[in-house]
């Protein structure tokens, strides 16, 4: 039954634009990118073992990237492969640093090199803490800038399922099985022969890659992009939907919409008390087992997608 729910899921997701109103539609688009936010944070937290707390600094550094690209061009493509190549330079940079530390002190040296690069754009980025405005994406040459929600959303979707397949296939590889291991247990694979500074270095670079990306995306919704998109609270929510996902990516998708879901509609039914939910969720997430966690999500026999 799963495909059959898959496939229709994937029905609502597309015809959303013509089901709902725009506020709507926008709001779906910006769950989409805190997915693709929170996938980044799946891959170190539920294959990696290792729980980050910064990956809204190198959505920032692909958000800017992607603005900086956008007075060149507005091809919405273009924009998308800088970021991601600009999240994961980034990444793989600071990564030098944040792969040498395991556990809290993981989640410690994240959280400062997130405020480091927080800081940094309020110093140095194209407008200082104003931040930057963007003119709307193209999606593919020849076709008008998209200005309307619904295609804006459209077009993010579409990102968004290649950005899932592109880290569908990473996850299959020996390289992910080999972050299972150190996960479970470094000195094995360490005794195996393995370099496991390097193995966690390119999962911390892909990461960045990954949030970049969402960097990207979060500029064809806003089309605007300040160092307060880097703050705690993004990485936070990212990260606790990668915990919710309990080591699933569509897990942490789910989990993903559900927060900002919870957070900017739910919240703004209940007299804009989004933030409280969101605080009320993670309490909830921190004192709840993970057994119990692990069966909120959708799983495919066999195997973590």
């Amino acid at each position: 039954m799963l495909p059959a729910a898959g496939a229709g899921a994937l029905a609502v997701a597309v015809a959303l634009p013509w089901l709902v109103n725009a506020y709507l539609v926008s709001l779906a688009a910006t769950a989409l990118v805190m997915a693709v936010l929170a996938m980044s944070a799946q891959l170190l937290a539920g294959w990696a073992g290792l729980a980050p707390l910064g990956q809204a600094a190198y959505l920032v550094v692909g958000a800017y990237t992607a603005a900086s690209i956008a007075t060149l061009t507005s091809l919405g493509p273009i924009q998308l492969l800088a970021a991601a190549a600009a999240g994961a330079l980034a990444a793989a940079v600071t990564g030098l640093l944040a792969v040498r530390a395991r556990g809290t002190t993981f989640l410690m040296v994240t959280f400062g090199l997130g405020e480091l690069i927080h800081v940094a754009a309020n110093q140095w980025a194209p407008g200082g803490s104003e931040g930057v405005h963007a003119p709307p994406v193209v999606a593919l040459p020849g076709l008008p800038a998209m200005v309307r929600p619904g295609w804006v959303y459209l077009y993010v979707l579409a990102c968004t399922l290649l950005i899932g397949a592109a880290v569908a296939v990473v996850v299959r590889t020996r390289v992910a099985v080999l972050l299972r291991g150190i996960a479970a247990y470094e000195p094995r694979v360490q005794a195996a022969g393995q370099h496991t500074g390097r193995l966690l270095l390119a999962a911390y670079t892909i990461a960045g890659g990954i949030a970049g990306a969402a960097g990207a995306l979060a500029i064809a919704v806003t089309r605007y992009v300040s160092p307060a998109d880097a703050a705690m609270g993004v990485s936070a929510l990212a990260l606790a939907a990668a915990l919710i996902g309990s080591g699933s990516m569509s897990g942490a998708c789910a989990g993903a919409i559900l927060l900002v879901v919870a957070r900017d509609w739910v919240g703004g039914l209940l007299g804009g008390h989004g933030p409280t939910l969101l605080g009320l969720a993670f309490l909830l997430l921190a004192y709840l087992p993970r057994h119990r966690l692990a069966g909120l999500t959708i799983q495919v026999p066999g195997r973590r997608t």
